[in-house]
This record gives structure tokens, sequence and C-alpha cells, in this order.
């Protein structure tokens, strides 16, 4: 996906759309009023920015998404380690982690993870 930062609202959108697809603007309007308090203006308008970027379409009144939740999630935690991190992995981990402690569950699914995706 190669495209800026989405912003929080952008986001939330999407996920409603995610949620409900493929739905109807006119359901879009009445779930975006009910889940984020949106006039059908605000929908309207995030609906053709977010249509603009090429992340979705709305067809016969029918609204889709053309990147899936993976695509996004993978993007932005790629963005947030690059800009925030210096693109450092573990300079990330060793934040997000802080004090916590993780189940060894949790443990072997990181290094399953990492053993995965190493390089050979």
């Amino acid at each position: 996906m190669e495209t800026k930062r989405l912003y929080d609202g952008e986001l939330r959108f999407l996920n409603i759309i995610w949620k409900n697809e493929p739905v109807a603007s006119g359901e879009l309007v009445r779930l975006c009023q009910q889940e984020l308090g949106w006039k059908k203006s605000t929908t309207y308008t995030m609906l053709k920015r977010l249509a603009e970027k090429g992340l979705l379409k709305n067809e016969n009144a029918v609204v889709t998404a053309l990147v899936s939740k993976a695509e996004v999630q993978s993007a932005e935690s790629e963005s947030v380690v690059q800009q925030t991190f210096d693109g450092s992995l573990p300079g990330f981990l060793v934040a997000f982690l802080g004090n916590k402690t993780i189940s060894d569950e949790e443990a072997e699914a990181i290094k399953r993870l990492i053993d995965a995706h190493r390089e050979v």
C-alpha cells in the first residue's frame, strides 16, 4: 500500500467498512452516525477522500474496500517503525514492551514469527 499514513478517523471509517462490506452507502451513513457520531455530509466526504486515495470504491451506491485490513495494518506499523524508531524493529519492541511481561505462549509465538521471517 503506497499511501501516506491514515488519520484516526480514516482508520475508524475503514474499520466500519471492513466489518460490514459490501455495504450500501445509505447504511454506511447510518453506521457512521451510530458509531462515530458523524453527519451524512462527513461520511460522504470521507468516502470520496478514501476513494480518491484508491482505498475503496463506491459503485452503484455499494461501498467495498480495495485494500485489506492486513495491508493497511502492515503499512501503518511499518510507517511507525520507520518514522518513530528510525527503522529499528528491536527499538520498537523495547519501547512497546517497556516494563511489561509476556507469557511463555506469547514469547514462543514471537520466536516462531522471527524464525519464519528470518533472512536466509
